[in-house]
């Protein structure tokens, strides 16, 4: 655990878990859940059971969206006594569409340290294994559970040029997946991650028109946690984007397209290799 031997004040450890397989917990992990003097959960009884299995004994207390207000002034409490807290949430790294952030801000406003444990987390997990790009993604949490919100919001983030990821349950994903290829379009490409790190694990990838088939045809891979990435709109620039290459065109008409590229990178902060790829695309149209 990092030491707060020299401090008579508390740390807040916020502290990944296990999206499924048990053991991907972290030696560290397992060290500041034995360590700390309290834990604050989602969920009390998910968590028990987890540190049932790593034989760890430790006292727990709820700490959920519907509190998690309330609970942060006794925990900050508790800092200012001296008491080491760890923060989990049921699964992977809390606060990512988990509770939290109201935790973290307050006990950080009020001038505690807050000491982040790594470990899993389902966004990653399936953004790496995805075969999508990696490079520039948006991470979006829960789309809306009603069509017309949900399909709003997709309408928001359809040109979006990066990786979308998004997370979606059970009873949703059929009727979530169909709005997001009507929205995006058939041939737009996905990868349907299901289960990660779990008994029944899928990690599916093809077009958006594909994967509403598939799905549909086979109810077994509607069970269970998913994590939806979606490839980017590669068609659509920002303005920023859009006026680099303006300014690549230009140059390149008195410098090589090579060093038109690299000074137009460092005026903008855009990165050398799309804008000269780009520009590539272009001159051979």
């Amino acid at each position: 655990m990092t030491s707060n031997m020299t401090s008579n004040t508390g740390f807040l450890y916020v502290v990944a878990t296990p999206i499924g397989n048990l053991s991907d917990i972290t030696e560290r992990a397992k060290r500041i859940l034995t360590d700390v003097d309290l834990i604050a959960a989602e969920d009390t009884r998910h968590t028990g059971s987890l540190l049932k299995h790593l034989n760890i004994s430790n006292k727990l207390i709820s700490l959920h969206d519907h509190n998690e207000r309330s609970q942060a002034e006794k925990l900050i409490e508790r800092l200012k006594s001296g008491k080491n807290i760890a923060l989990v949430s049921d699964a992977g790294t809390p606060l990512i569409s988990d509770p939290g952030y109201h935790l973290v801000r307050e006990v950080r406003a009020a001038g505690y340290k807050v000491v982040p444990i790594p470990g899993a987390c389902a966004m990653i997990a399936a953004l790496s294994s995805s075969g999508l790009a990696t490079d520039r993604f948006v991470f979006e949490g829960f789309l809306p559970s009603k069509s017309g919100a949900r399909t709003k919001q997709l309408e928001v983030l359809k040109n979006e040029p990066r990786t979308l990821v998004f997370y979606e349950s059970t009873h949703r994903i059929v009727d979530s997946l169909t709005d997001i290829r009507d929205v995006f379009g058939e041939d737009r490409t996905a990868t349907i991650a299901r289960e990660l790190t779990k008994t029944f694990e899928t990690i599916h990838t093809d077009t958006l028109e594909n994967l509403v088939t598939w799905i549909k045809n086979d109810s077994n891979q509607t069970r269970g946690e998913f994590v939806l990435v979606i490839s980017g709109n590669e068609q659509a620039l920002s303005a920023d984007e859009s006026n680099a290459d303006r300014m690549v065109d230009i140059l390149s008409k008195k410098l090589p397209l090579t060093q038109a590229t690299s000074v137009v990178a460092e005026i903008t902060g855009e990165r050398k290799k799309p804008l000269y790829q780009r520009a590539l695309e272009r001159k051979n149209k």
